[in-house]
Order: structure tokens, then C-alpha cells, then sequence
């Protein structure tokens, strides 16, 4: 069946495939490493423009491991899902310290590095070394799963296991590069979650999900739970300036690493909660809109409160980790969307 499913994709590849993807130009690890990075869990067309401003910034791994941490999380800003940009900057430092600065060839070193699974170093040095590796990531286990009709949720360790094992029964030995790319731009563009597009793929034919008339029924679905609910303020703090106090998160967690407004619990006053943690007086004003910000594992209720700083900020001493952000002179430093979209309408109402 391995050269039945690998000849369907690769003759509906060459017709059909993406090719010119702007990290297919070259077979440099290095760029397919982080086109790999940024497309998990993002659709290509987000990340194209990020790929570019993030290459034409660092465009090898040395200046990577060289810059700071606020300067390659303020080019993930909008991304999403943080930890990648900071699992790339440290992954970045190990391989100039102990690989010489050269991404590594072999699959048990690299998944060593920050940020790369097995499933990702698969597809790192199939495509810049043409190595045989299988790959998994979420489209390919949905092809798989619908092509063998396999019941059970792939993040089940045991159903997981199985999908690796037909991985690497399907994975030619020859072709590798494309093959890989088939089988990603498959489950991207024709075997999609909803409404998949069996008519135009090349393997219904061989599919068990299509031929049972049940596609849309695999991949079984991860068993529902609510998600928790959870509450902040944003304090948003402006000097006489119009400068915007800003902190910064500690390295792990969410929004790890990045900048944004003094928090507290919703129920606290933000006058007394300033005065008491923060040691200045600020005169809150009423409340905006509060916005909802989706997580993985969590809904976040945001209420951004905007506040005066009673005083001059040049007789506050600012500790590590906290800086007057100037609104019409914005430096480079990582923030989270929500907290971008404030800072935008703070100045636009400036």
C-alpha cells in the first residue's frame, strides 16, 4: 500500500503541489527551520509576510543567537503562541555553542534543540538534507486517519503510535522532499478539517473514510470539555507624556517574555491597587469594553482600565522590567496582540 499512496501523491504533486513557497527557493536549514517553526498551528498565508521580516532582520543563525529576546519576540508579535519565538532564540544560542553554528544533520540531535519534536525535525532534514523521515504533524494525521479509517483520537498516545507506524510504511525512499511537501499540501488544501474536497484528491479511491461515504467523521475528535474562564485588568498607565507604563512578563508562561500593562484582579480598586503595588498614584478612569483573548486551555476576559499617572514619571525610578513606552516613537520589543491593539487605540485617541 506504502507505493500505492506515494505514487498517487507524487503524480498529483507535480500537477498540483505547492512549489513556490518562498523557504522551497533554497535548501537551506536554517530557513526551513524557521518556516517550519512558524507554521505550527498557522496557516501559510499568515506567516509569508513574518517569514520575510524575520529573514530579512536574522538572516542566519548566528545574528539569531545574538540578538536579544525582546528583538525576536517583537517580530513575533501577531503570531501567536510565544514560546516558539523564544524555543527558536534559545535553540538559535545551542547551535552556535555546541554545533558550531550548524544545524545539526541527525534527528536525535536536533530534536535535542528547544521547540523541535520529532515531528518537526523529520521535516527540517527531509527537506534541506532529503533524509527518509516520517512526519505527523496535524494534517498528515488527518489524511492518514481518514485514509485508514482509524477510530480514536490522534492525541491518544496509542492511536498516535499507530499513526506513526503507517507514517513511515507510506514514506517512500525515494523523492523525499516532495513526498513530504505532498502529503502536507494534501491535508492543507483538499483533505481539510470541514467539507474536504474528496472529489479532487488523489487517494479516494484507496480511502476507507471516503469510500464509507464518513470523511468529515475522522479524525475522531478530542473529547469536549469547557474551557476555563479567567478575569484581568490592564491597568494602562499614562504619564504626563502620554507615555504608557509597560512591564514585563516573566520568561515562562503565558505571553512569556513579553511587554505589556500592569495587571491585577478585577475586583481590586486600580488606584489602591497602583498606589499599594506599584508605589505611584494614578487617577482610573472608567473601564473600557472588556475583550475576550482565546487560549488553548483557557478563555482570558480582559478589562483594560486607563489611568493618569498623578505626578512626573521622571521622579519614578523604573525597575528592571518595567518602561514608559512612548506611543509616537515605538521601540521593538514583543507584545501580545491584545496588548498591541490597546496601545494602537491609546494613540489613536491620544
Amino acid at each position: 500500500m506504502s507505493t500505492d499512496i506515494a505514487t498517487s501523491l507524487l503524480h498529483w504533486f507535480d500537477r498540483h503541489g505547492r512549489k513556490d513557497l518562498p523557504w522551497q527557493t533554497v535548501r537551506d536549514p536554517y530557513r526551513i527551520w524557521v518556516s517550519e517553526i512558524m507554521l505550527q498551528q498557522t496557516q501559510v498565508a499568515t506567516v509569508i509576510p513574518y517569514y520575510y521580516r524575520f529573514l530579512e532582520r536574522f538572516p542566519d543563525i548566528a545574528s539569531l543567537a545574538r540578538a536579544s529576546q525582546d528583538e525576536v519576540l517583537h517580530l513575533w508579535t501577531g503570531l501567536g503562541y510565544y514560546a516558539r519565538g523564544r524555543n527558536l532564540h534559545k535553540a538559535a544560542q545551542a547551535i552556535v555553542s555546541d554545533h558550531g553554528g550548524k544545524f545539526p544533520a541527525d534527528l536525535t540531535t536536533v530534536c535535542t534543540l528547544p521547540g523541535i519534536g520529532r515531528s518537526t525535525g523529520s521535516a527540517i532534514l527531509a527537506f534541506a538534507y532529503g533524509q527518509r523521515h516520517p512526519i505527523l504533524d496535524g494534517n498528515v494525521k488527518r489524511v492518514l486517519t481518514r485514509y485508514h479509517a482509524l477510530d480514536g483520537w490522534p492525541g491518544r498516545r496509542d492511536v498516535e503510535l499507530d499513526l506513526w507506524r503507517r507514517a513511515e510504511q507510506h514514506t517512500p525512499t525515494t523523492r523525499i522532499q516532495d513526498y513530504t511537501q505532498a502529503i502536507m499540501d494534501l491535508g492543507a488544501t483538499l483533505c481539510r478539517r470541514s467539507k474536504p474536497q474528496c472529489v479532487r484528491c488523489p487517494l479516494a479511491a484507496t480511502c476507507r473514510a471516503h469510500t464509507q461515504g464518513q470523511a468529515e467523521a475522522y479524525p475522531t475528535r478530542k473529547p469536549r470539555k469547557a474551557l476555563p474562564q479567567k478575569y484581568t485588568s490592564m491597568i494602562m498607565i499614562r504619564d504626563p507624556r502620554g507615555h504608557v507604563l509597560l512591564q514585563q512578563r516573566p520568561p515562562a508562561g503565558i505571553w512569556g517574555g513579553l511587554w505589556g500593562f500592569p495587571e491585577c484582579a478585577p475586583d481590586n480598586d486600580a488606584g489602591t491597587w497602583c498606589r499599594e503595588t506599584l508605589g505611584i498614584a494614578v487617577a482610573a478612569e472608567a473601564p473600557w469594553p472588556s475583550l475576550r483573548h482565546s487560549f488553548t486551555h483557557f478563555h482570558l476576559h480582559i478589562t483594560p482600565i486607563p489611568a493618569h499617572l498623578l505626578g512626573a514619571s521622571g521622579k519614578i525610578m523604573e525597575p528592571a522590567g518595567t518602561v514608559w513606552y512612548n506611543l509616537s516613537l515605538p521601540d521593538a520589543r514583543g507584545l501580545a496582540a491584545p496588548v498591541k491593539n490597546l496601545l494602537e487605540q491609546l494613540r489613536c485617541n491620544a
